[in-house]
């Protein structure tokens, strides 16, 4: 009968831990990809927002030049109806044809641009909106990456220290940083405390 060599039980543990720290090596490389995802999210919703914020401030002065415009018109012919209120029997034809001309081309204009800033207005809303989901995104993203981040440090102590339940609190805070990174995206969940 041959002899039978048994294992070292040291080389076991060792190997053993090997495979451990492998496998947690692997999921510390996966939670550094969610996180370049979720880096990427809050970066691209910060530009969106700041995007969306400086087009809508544009409309709104754009606006608020319409209005200024609308508003000079409607004074023109306010004044054009008032020279004809005041001097309408004693103007010759022609001046008077001249006056009514002029309100009438002054109230045509006025109402032009009242449309026009409506639309203006419009847009200027869409754009607080798209800020606005921008703002409520935001804050998922920036815990996320947070969670994440943790969640590396936890997976390379646990390689370090060999710790089972090191690694368990960091996949939990790797959960919990994925789920904020979907939530971000997508807004499925609104959290009180965002």
């Amino acid at each position: 009968m041959s002899e039978v060599e048994l294992p070292n039980p040291e080389e076991l543990e060792e190997h053993k831990k090997d495979t451990f720290s492998k496998r947690v090596a692997l999921c510390t490389a996966f939670f550094a990809v969610i996180l370049a995802i979720t880096s990427l999210g809050g970066s691209n919703t910060a530009k969106e927002m700041m995007l969306s914020q400086q087009q809508s401030s544009n409309q709104w002065a754009f606006y608020q030049s319409k209005v200024m415009r609308e508003h000079l018109y409607k004074l023109e012919a306010q004044r054009s109806e008032a020279s004809l209120a005041e001097r309408g029997a004693t103007m010759n034809s022609q001046a008077r044809e001249l006056y009514e001309n002029n309100r009438e081309r002054y109230a045509d204009e006025s109402r032009r641009y009242a449309s026009e800033k409506l639309e203006i207005e419009q847009n200027a809303k869409k754009l607080e909106d798209q800020r606005d989901t921008g703002l409520a995104k935001d804050p998922y993203f920036d815990y996320a990456e947070v969670l994440l981040q943790i969640a590396i440090v936890m997976a390379s102590i646990s390689i370090l220290s060999g710790s089972r339940p090191v690694f368990w609190v960091s996949i939990a805070c790797a959960i919990t940083g994925t789920f904020l990174c979907m939530n971000g995206y997508l807004l499925l969940v609104k959290l009180p405390f965002m």
